[in-house]
């Protein structure tokens, strides 16, 4: 059997090559590596073409897998139709399906192929609370109130990631080549609380390079740490004190609100005096029973996010010292508990510059007069400018293009620091948009969404002959 030199897993097979030092998975120092023959250049160049045909000919299929999977809604730790239907897709075209993974119910992962290299394929499968949205209406509809809904996109990503795996495990057939695909999801992404567990439970032990995949308004590509990301804790503090008749006998009681409240205006009194580059924010979990009842049991959910592991750090011991003296001050007990927690993004500049390349050669999605109307309609309804949809100029991101600000955070961020890492973000989405919002979900479920998820797949299954190298 040959091996995987050539086509989308052979450009992975020559980044990983190209990659291989001593020093870890971010480091692109190249050193010797013994790789495989290349095939041909006739032969490579058939089967990208090849390849990209195959995409075109499963357009169908990748709409209904991101419509389908659009309308199951579901929450992180809840995708349990996501991935039933999925992983019933993947066994039916022959791929070995482990479930339950790192001791999720909606965790697995799916592998067909023997050998080197292995390709992991990854994203999001869950979805933003109360982001119910009907598909292609340009204003707040939703098709259940109050209910979930994919104001992210998060229903565009892995039938992208399949869409591509089956277009290359059919090459990988015909020609007779060696290389393992290994599929995952991004399980409860939103509580930035899966990926952590994948790692810690061995998925990515023996993988080469991973590849992933995250919706947005345009082709784009990052190496090093995306200046707009932050990493991220997620802590739950929660105070204990004692009930007691809020109007016949308040002194008795120990309010575990009255300390919750206390906590958020000390940190609110604190921010101040904080990095520009920090982001934090809270929702109370727990304020109480009834009014008439001295709240005996409060809690109040924090994210804190900072661009470096130690001033993540710096920023949790803050936010205890606060939440010890709000204890102090209502004398009741506090304890905290972690939920989630993201490391820094930093992403790997050989197979970021692959991807670019692959960008470049497969082009942007058509647009059509539906699609642009559709894009203005929600733009003017948010009040934003009036400019459509991305023209298709892909942006390649590297470290000091601008300067660190923070922001959003991704677990795929554990993920980098273990196996040579990239994002691909592809253009499923009208741009100007507030991000985890019910107007996100409006193109989710539309030919925004399926142009842009199948343009996507091409880029995963047409390599460039000689992929980027570099350091990181």
């Amino acid at each position: 059997m040959k091996s995987l030199h050539g086509v989308w897993l052979l450009a992975a097979l020559t980044v990983f090559a190209a990659t291989q030092v001593a020093g870890g998975a971010q480091d692109t120092k190249p050193v010797p590596a013994q790789a495989a023959p290349a095939l041909p250049a006739e032969q490579l160049t058939k089967a990208k073409q090849d390849a990209v045909a195959d995409v075109d000919r499963m357009q169908t299929m990748t709409q209904q897998m991101i419509d389908q999977v659009f309308s199951f809604g579901e929450l992180g730790y809840q995708e349990f139709e996501t991935s039933k239907y999925l992983t019933d897709i993947l066994r039916r075209n022959g791929f070995t399906i482990q479930t339950n993974v790192a001791g999720m119910p909606t965790g697995w992962t799916a592998t067909w192929g023997s050998g080197k290299p292995v390709i992991a394929l990854g994203s999001d499968i869950d979805d933003i609370p109360q982001a119910s949205q009907k598909p292609g209406v340009a204003y707040h509809a939703p098709l259940i109130e109050g209910a979930p809904g994919h104001g992210e996109g998060h229903n565009t990503g892995l039938p992208l990631q399949i869409t591509a795996a089956l277009a290359v495990k059919k090459i990988m057939e015909r020609d007779r080549l060696a290389g393992t695909l290994l599929i995952w999801p991004g399980v409860a992404e939103e509580l930035l609380a899966g990926k952590a567990y994948f790692v810690r439970a061995g998925v990515f032990k023996n993988v080469d390079i991973c590849l992933f995949a995250h919706v947005a308004d345009a082709f784009r590509v990052t190496w090093g740490q995306p200046s707009v990301t932050s990493g991220l804790i997620s802590i739950e503090y929660s105070f204990k004190g004692e009930s007691a008749h809020a109007a016949a006998a308040p002194w008795r009681g120990r309010s575990a609100l009255d300390a919750v409240e206390l906590m958020n205006a000390g940190w609110n009194y604190r921010r101040e005096h904080l990095r520009l580059q920090q982001r934090s924010h809270y929702v109370i979990t727990n304020g109480g029973d009834q009014p008439n009842v001295v709240p005996q049991n409060a809690s109040v959910w924090y994210f804190l996010r900072e661009l470096d592991y130690a001033r993540i750090k710096e920023l949790r011991g803050i936010a205890d010292q606060i939440a010890q003296g709000a204890a102090l001050m209502t004398n009741t007990e506090m304890r905290s508990r972690v939920l989630g927690s993201a490391w820094p993004q930093h992403f790997n500049r050989p197979i970021a510059e692959m991807l670019f390349s692959n960008i470049k050669t497969a082009g942007p999605p058509r647009w059509d007069e539906a699609d642009l109307t559709l894009a203005r309609a929600l733009q003017k309804e948010l009040g934003q400018p009036q400019t459509g949809l991305n023209p298709g100029t892909p942006a390649l991101i590297g470290p000091g293009t601008t300067e660190p600000t923070g922001g959003s955070s991704d677990d795929i961020g554990d993920v980098s620091w273990n196996v040579p890492t990239a994002t691909l973000n592809y253009p499923s989405n009208i741009p100007g948009l507030p991000g985890h919002n019910w107007a996100n979900a409006v193109a989710s479920a539309t030919p925004i969404a399926h142009k842009g998820a199948t343009a996507g797949a091409k880029v995963s299954t047409a390599p460039s002959s000689r992929p980027g190298s570099g350091s990181s």
